[in-house]
């Protein structure tokens, strides 16, 4: 035998920022059912479950690709490893700024954190090549890598500010679908 409960939340509100803020009272009940009763969130939070999953599949393999072109590029199996080095920077930053600006993390905010990672990437693998080619020219090493962190900081800024800049009206005026991903 099922009960059904349902509910749609109200304007301005996720249907996960309503989960959380009734999940101490689910666990309440759940705590207090007898043997053999279970209660079993569907809804938006079953589909988000399944969603992930697939996200993290497609995500490995992604992941995998890009070491294998980046194997390629470089010709080298260890410098991707110092590309992917870059990733948590922007993973920790990401997840902050949801902390920050109480944001749930659902697909969008999961969107923005692989989008903020991919441009780390490509703006790492920019400066590293920049830095194989003056060190190739005959440059020392460590002259090559400030002659590459003064030459590309002026481009990496001015994208991270055009992106910045960008989603600023989308999160203040996308509403509360759009404001994870920003």
């Amino acid at each position: 035998r099922t009960i059904t409960v349902g509910a749609f939340p109200t304007d301005g509100k996720l249907p996960s920022q309503v989960l959380s803020e009734i999940s101490g009272e689910l666990e309440t009940i759940k705590s207090s059912l007898p043997p053999g009763y279970q209660i079993e969130i569907g809804g938006e939070q079953e589909e988000q479950k399944k969603s992930f999953r697939d996200l993290v599949i497609v995500l490995v393999i992604s992941i995998i690709a890009i070491f294998v072109m980046l194997v390629i590029q470089f010709r080298n199996a260890v410098k991707p490893f110092i590309v992917f080095a870059a990733i948590p920077f922007g993973a920790v930053a990401s997840l902050m700024s949801l902390l920050v600006m109480n944001s749930p993390f659902g697909f969008m905010a999961f969107l923005g954190v692989i989008s903020l990672i991919g441009v780390i990437v490509s703006h790492v693998i920019v400066l590293f090549d920049f830095i194989e080619e003056m060190h190739e020219q005959g440059e020392p090493l460590i002259e090559s890598l400030l002659d590459a962190g003064i030459a590309r900081l002026r481009p990496v800024a001015i994208t991270v500010g055009a992106t910045v800049l960008a989603l600023v009206p989308l999160a203040m005026h996308g509403g509360p679908l759009w404001q994870p991903l920003c």
